[in-house]
């Protein structure tokens, strides 16, 4: 059965966060959509304009795993529509898989998708993560993926096929063919 994924973009996104991810999945084989948060034009954080596939709409929740990127224009949208909010709970109670990077794990801590739970995120964005989501375990590593929450998030724009393959491997896919394809391990063992 083909794993399906959604990648949630709104105005002030960083681009290569959510568009690696939609990109890597695509390789694989993960019918990934981009979904617009405002509409179907998405300006990106660095001039980049591209169109979503869909708008966000409770079909959100036949995804295996929706994602969002950082850039933190993007994340105060994504935290702050109560639509996203109520969608992205009821997931969590369904064990459905969420992923956040960068600024946007801002998002899940105040849908209370963090309480109880491991994360990362851009370095300083903990701050207002904590405060959101006191009960949350900040962590300080590349991807951090919790197992019991369905989550998986990351650091920032160098992260971003870290946090691919980290999405991918909680989709139950094999990543050791494309991380060598991509030249991901070289470069992991050489930077």
């Amino acid at each position: 059965m083909t794993k399906t994924a959604a990648v949630v973009f709104a105005d002030g996104c960083e681009e290569i966060e959510g568009l690696t991810v939609v990109d890597v999945l695509r390789r694989m084989g993960v019918k990934c959509d981009i979904i617009g948060v405002l509409g179907s034009e998405i300006h990106g954080a660095h001039q980049i304009d591209f169109k979503a596939d869909k708008l966000i709409s409770d079909q959100l929740l036949n995804y295996d795993i929706v994602a969002f990127p950082g850039g933190y224009g993007n994340a105060q949208t994504l935290r702050d529509n109560d639509q996203l909010m109520a969608i992205m709970q009821k997931r969590q109670s369904l064990g459905k898989w969420c992923a956040a990077m960068c600024a946007a794990p801002i998002a899940l801590a105040r849908y209370g998708l963090l309480d109880g739970h491991d994360y990362t995120c851009y370095p300083g964005i903990e701050k207002e993560t904590q405060q959101l989501a006191p009960n949350g375990h900040f962590k300080e590593e590349l991807t951090v993926t919790d197992q019991a929450g369905h989550l998986v998030t990351s650091r920032g724009p160098a992260t971003a096929w870290a946090y691919a393959f980290a999405i991918a491997e909680a989709l139950g896919l094999d990543t050791k063919t494309i991380k060598q394809d991509t030249l991901y391990d070289y470069l992991k063992e050489n930077i």
